[in-house]
């Protein structure tokens, strides 16, 4: 079974209800429908239903529910947002006119418990989608940092393994310490509840246990302290050359006697530069399938659509967003 086919499998087992806030937009309309149909998540569409109903006049939405915020009562969303914000300046007046923005009215409905997840973007920029999310569901406990990360579906015959999960590759430019340690850990979660394999996280770095000395090395080094004092649990090791990570002979060479050196699943790269090359030149010149990228680090599941997504790729973020939702 292909990672995707299984991760729609434990999608429909786990029947989260995620909303999509655009939902006037077709490929939205579309991939409701197939959810809907095949059962991936309980959809809720925030927009008109009949604007909806004359954009995709063929569409079956059944059991689809659509929240059209210009009519619907939403003052217990108003008051939720009030209550959160007013600490910030925010009006109970000016709250029942956010509240009417789709992007907010879709992340006031996953923090009020309404529905599991978010998935938005295709017409909004990644901005947009997430600053509400910031403001409104913030980051999960111990986290301080929202990120994002690749899945990466290794050729076959890959000695590497099937598949590994490369972090981040898309949203913070220049970690520090800190913020690196969230985007491991994270991944980490990641790695288990989509991907589904048992996380060993190399923390990257031109330098393998203080071959160089530098203080990018160094905020690799400070960073996986971090990861081992908030996660003991993690199986992690850092700093690691790729090589080190990657291949057992460099590993035990280099780092011997640990658990991750030469098979780490989880790649953890020191800066965005790194990140985003790198993925990219695994996925063409090793013809690895990227999947993402996938937001982490929010304390309730928002996933970020590329603006060129295709009906598909709305249908698996739907999938691996419910993933992220948990039991």
């Amino acid at each position: 079974m292909s990672l995707l086919n299984s991760i729609k499998e434990k999608a429909a087992k786990a029947y989260k209800k995620i909303v999509l806030p655009e939902g006037e937009e077709e490929r939205i309309i579309r991939a409701a429908e197939i959810i809907n149909a095949e059962k991936l998540a309980q959809v809720v569409l925030i927009g008109d239903s009949e604007v909806i109903a004359k954009k995709c006049p063929d569409v079956k939405l059944d059991g689809v529910e659509i929240i059209n915020p210009a009519t619907a009562n939403l003052d217990e969303y108003a008051n939720l947002l009030y209550e959160l914000r007013k600490s910030k300046g925010l009006e109970l007046e000016k709250a029942k006119q956010l509240v009417k923005n789709n992007l907010f009215l879709g992340v006031l409905l996953v923090k009020s418990g309404y529905c599991d997840g978010m998935v938005a973007g295709s017409v909004n920029s990644t901005g947009d989608v997430l600053r509400p999310a910031l403001q409104i569901i913030k980051t999960a406990p111990g986290i301080s940092t929202v990120s994002s990360c690749f899945i990466m579906i290794m050729p076959d015959g890959c000695k590497y393994g099937d598949v590994m999960v490369f972090g981040d590759c898309a949203v913070n430019p220049n970690p520090n310490a800190e913020q690196l340690a969230a985007i491991a850990i994270a991944s980490a979660d990641s790695a288990k509840k989509i991907a589904g394999i048992d996380p060993r996280v190399a923390m990257l770095s031109f330098s393998t246990k203080g071959s160089a000395k530098h203080e990018l090395v160094d905020k690799v080094v400070e960073a996986t302290a971090i990861v081992k004092e908030l996660a003991p649990e993690l199986d992690v090791d850092g700093e690691l050359q790729a090589d080190a990570a990657l291949v057992a002979s460099v590993g035990q060479l280099k780092s011997p006697g640990s658990t991750v050196a030469g098979k780490a699943n989880v790649l953890i790269f020191p800066d965005l530069q790194a990140g985003n090359i790198g993925y990219k030149l695994v996925q063409r010149l090793a013809r690895a399938e990227a999947i993402g990228p996938i937001c982490q680090g929010f304390n309730k599941p928002v996933n970020d659509l590329s603006r060129g997504c295709s009906v598909e790729d709305v249908v698996n973020v739907v999938a691996m967003t419910a993933l992220q939702a948990g039991n």
